[in-house]
């Protein structure tokens, strides 16, 4: 067996311990850690870890070659979306090759990536590198980022620092050099419950979220008019929109509650706050005090659930750079999906988004990656090995 395909066959025996966690979003992952610490320490490798405040979900900071600050960051989320047994043609957490393809929750999304990093540690550690490559992992990206900042705070903290970082999200190999921000929030209204024959006597908090939906709406179109003259992005504009709503028990009962999630995408140089705070304004100060004129027990509370950072183009132009200079590719692009990379921008460290497999695989039943998607990760790896070795 040649060096690659037993590197190859290495990386798809990783692959396959990491499906079979079922580390979906907000479920505890120490079990897949503490097999990825350990798969490193046995080729001496070793791994810092940065905990949430439950202690039960964990970033993983690996540094492989020589512990000073530089280097490339690798990094990739070990949390999958939910799977259902209905849809799937094998077990979801089970990995399946058939035809060239792996089958299984997270193959592409976003194990495959993290097979390919922990597959190729030991060729990457006999090599003579003179800047580090760090192998890092995150918690809970997919409900909202939650362990990217406490990541790259502990690496600001413990050190090394990275000078760049390639998240490996599912781009097909090419180089996603931007992308929007990401505000998830929830609204809840509290009103005045009543019998619907007598509207007056009640605060319907069904239509005091629509009035805010309706304004919600107004300034979304508002942000439309005014795409950023010369922005990459499609829409070239900040985006508003309304997910879920749920309220009222009866049609005759005036509904006391109501509750609605919705999010802001701002494009870089857009403030997402800014944003918000226009909302939160007319919230209140219009509607508010409507509400209490009738009940000075309502309410309104608007909660941030989740705050993703924008990838900014133009900070990853070193980023970039370092990774056409290992393939050859000219082509980047932006796309309006949020990932960790914006974290690591925000942090000042130059962030593309380039990785194996397609996101149109993601998130759906059968979910899979390509073996030669795989190999071509590793061979980047290795290249980029090389690089770090001059």
């Amino acid at each position: 067996m040649s060096r690659v395909e037993g590197e190859l066959s290495a990386t798809l025996e990783v692959l396959d311990r990491l499906v079979a966690f079922p580390s979906v979003s907000a479920a505890p992952n120490l079990d897949l850690v503490d097999y990825v610490r350990d798969y490193l320490a046995r080729l001496d490798i070793q791994s810092n870890l940065s905990l949430d405040d439950s202690g039960t979900r964990a970033n993983l900071h690996a540094v492989v070659g020589p512990k000073v600050d530089g280097g490339v960051a690798l990094n990739g989320h070990t949390d999958v979306v939910p799977a259902e047994d209905d849809g799937w043609t094998d077990h979801p957490f089970t990995l399946v090759q058939r035809d060239g393809r792996l089958y299984g929750r997270g193959a592409v999304d976003m194990k495959g990536f993290l097979a390919c990093c922990i597959g190729s540690a030991a060729a990457l550690a006999a090599k003579p590198l003179k800047r580090p490559v760090h192998i890092t992992m995150c918690y809970d990206e997919e409900i909202g980022g939650f362990g990217a900042p406490v990541l790259v705070a502990d690496m600001a903290r413990t050190g090394p620092r990275p000078a760049l970082a390639i998240v490996g999200e599912p781009t097909e190999m090419s180089i996603i050099c931007g992308h929007k921000g990401g505000l998830e929030l929830r609204t809840e209204i509290s009103g005045l419950a009543g019998h619907a024959s007598d509207p007056r006597r009640g605060v319907n908090a069904i239509y005091f979220a629509a009035r805010f939906i309706g304004r919600l709406e107004e300034m979304a179109r508002e942000l439309a008019a005014s795409p950023v003259r010369g922005s990459p992005f499609d829409p070239p504009w900040s985006t508003i929109s309304v997910g879920t709503i749920e309220g009222g028990v009866a049609r005759n009962v005036i509904p006391g509650s109501c509750a609605f999630d919705w999010e802001i995408r701002p494009v870089p140089g857009d403030d997402g706050a800014a944003i918000l705070a226009q909302a939160e304004r007319y919230a209140y100060e219009e509607l508010l005090p409507e509400m209490r004129a009738i009940c000075p027990d309502a309410d309104i509370r608007i909660e941030t659930h989740a705050l993703v950072p924008a990838l900014d183009h133009e900070q990853a132009a070193d980023a970039v750079e370092f990774v056409r200079g290992l393939t050859g590719l000219n082509d980047v692009s932006v796309v309006s999906f949020g990932t960790d990379a914006g974290h690591f921008c925000r942090a000042g460290i130059s962030t593309v988004v380039f990785g194996p497999g397609s996101i149109e695989q993601a998130h759906k039943p059968d979910e899979f990656i390509t073996v030669d998607q795989i190999a071509a990760c590793l061979a980047f790896l290795d290249q980029l090995g090389d690089r770090l070795a001059q």
